[in-house]
């Protein structure tokens, strides 16, 4: 540990950091930074945790997630207004140096999901993903046309070029809404290594009007699944159900599609909070095949609220959780509260 404290006084969501690493990207929901007046944004030094003034630090509204982008911050949140720019709401990208929007998304976000008894769902960009290659992003949110398009919880842009475009990359899977509780299901997607799949993880409880018992799952309802990343409206290629326990996280290579949240099993398509037929115990996370969406790797993981986050290294995979009711083992070893890393065997 060293003695960098940027002390905020709110919640951060998403970190992202300067080529260099000397300076950190903070987005959230706060209004100080190591005693700064700040707005829910915020550049940070790596090394004292002090607020770099010259970069604007004021957003009308949370910022869900910040992805560094050549000398660029693609931000994305609940906001309408961002250091001083209402232009381009919800998902904008900033100048590196100043803060300021370079105009480069201009996507007109908009809508939000309505249906009998659904709970508030307002709009907003909620996560993304950059390509292997780095030339498309994907991401995720509550939203009903982006760039022109109709799209529902995810879409993809081209980074390439003068101005960011939505591409034709789309599945009607993602148009089918969930428990009214849960309006938002799909937060998480991961590339596969060579940019050919695309694998997500959801929340959502059950198919809206679904009865909760042993019925068998339809849709992406708390659901790993993978689809073709073809510029088209493709189907999916597989699908693997939690039973009503909602996935956050996912993360892929070459061999595994790793999947993480609050799950008590896999393959678990023919019943709902319960064991169906055929169901695999799989507590915290699990690892499926790309080709078929199989169990392949069982480590199991303490469950908590559940794993927010994955990123995978050379050296092997790290899973951020919370630590809810004492959860604290990670691949069947205790005292892992918070965070874990399973490496690659060698």
């Amino acid at each position: 540990m060293t003695s960098w404290n940027p002390d905020v006084n709110g919640i951060v969501n998403s970190i992202a950091f300067s080529r260099n690493c000397s300076q950190a990207y903070l987005g959230g929901a706060f209004t100080s930074v190591h005693g700064t007046a700040v707005h829910n944004i915020a550049e940070v030094s790596t090394t004292t945790g002090a607020v770099t003034n010259a970069f604007a630090h004021s957003a009308n509204g949370q910022v869900e997630t910040l992805l560094t982008y050549g000398t660029h911050l693609l931000t994305g949140g609940y906001f309408t207004s961002i250091n001083g720019s209402s232009a381009h709401r919800y998902f904008t990208r900033l100048n590196t140096a100043t803060g300021r929007d370079d105009g480069f998304l201009s996507l007109a976000i908009s809508g939000h999901y309505q249906f009998p008894g659904v709970a508030q769902n307002p709009t907003r960009i909620y996560n993304q993903q950059l390509s292997h290659r780095g030339t498309l992003d994907l991401v995720e949110g509550d939203f009903t046309s982006v760039g022109g398009r109709s799209r529902q919880q995810i879409f993809m842009l081209n980074l390439s070029g003068g101005k960011a475009t939505v591409t034709s990359w789309n599945s009607w899977a993602f148009y089918r809404n969930c428990a009214t509780i849960e309006p938002f299901y799909l937060q998480a997607a991961a590339w596969s290594p060579n940019d050919s799949e695309i694998y997500v993880a959801t929340t959502g409880y059950h198919p809206n009007g679904m009865p909760i018992g042993a019925t068998p799952r339809t849709g992406l309802c708390d659901a790993a699944a993978a689809f073709p990343s073809t510029q088209a409206t493709v189907s999916r290629l597989w699908i693997n159900y939690a039973g009503c326990d909602s996935l956050y996280s996912t993360a892929a290579d070459a061999s595994t599609v790793y999947i993480g949240g609050h799950e008590r099993w896999a393959d678990n398509s023919r019943d709902c909070d319960a064991a169906g037929p055929g169901a695999v115990s799989a507590p915290g996370m699990v690892g499926l095949s790309p080709a078929t969406g199989a169990v392949t790797f069982n480590p199991t993981r303490a469950r908590g609220y559940g794993a927010d986050d994955m990123l995978l290294t050379s050296a092997g995979l790290w899973i951020a959780s919370d630590n809810y009711a004492g959860s604290a083992a990670c691949g069947r070893v205790y005292g892992h509260a918070g965070i874990c890393f399973l490496a690659y065997r060698t």
